[in-house]
């Protein structure tokens, strides 16, 4: 089944924001390069003062990832592919 397998990157990719959102690698896990690469790139570059903003937008888009449901989940973020928030 397609979706539980989309829907098992929903606790992947809420972990990684909370614990590691500045580097952005929960957008890597959903497959939103581009969007993952900005925020790597804007803590990475600005030598890591921008560093807790990104850390701040990773928390909460990790938080938003586990209290969806499965199915919104999967229809918010893998089939709409809503990049941000």
């Amino acid at each position: 089944m397609k979706d539980g397998a989309d829907a098992s990157k929903k606790v992947a990719a809420g972990i990684c924001g909370i614990l590691i959102g500045a580097l952005g690698i929960h957008k890597f896990v959903l497959g939103y390069n581009t969007e993952g690469g900005i925020m790597l790139a804007a803590s990475v570059l600005t030598c890591g003062i921008a560093s807790p903003i990104m850390g701040i937008i990773g928390l909460i888009e990790g938080i938003i990832y586990l209290t969806k449901t499965d199915r919104e989940f999967v229809d918010t973020y893998v089939s709409s592919k809503k990049g941000w928030f």
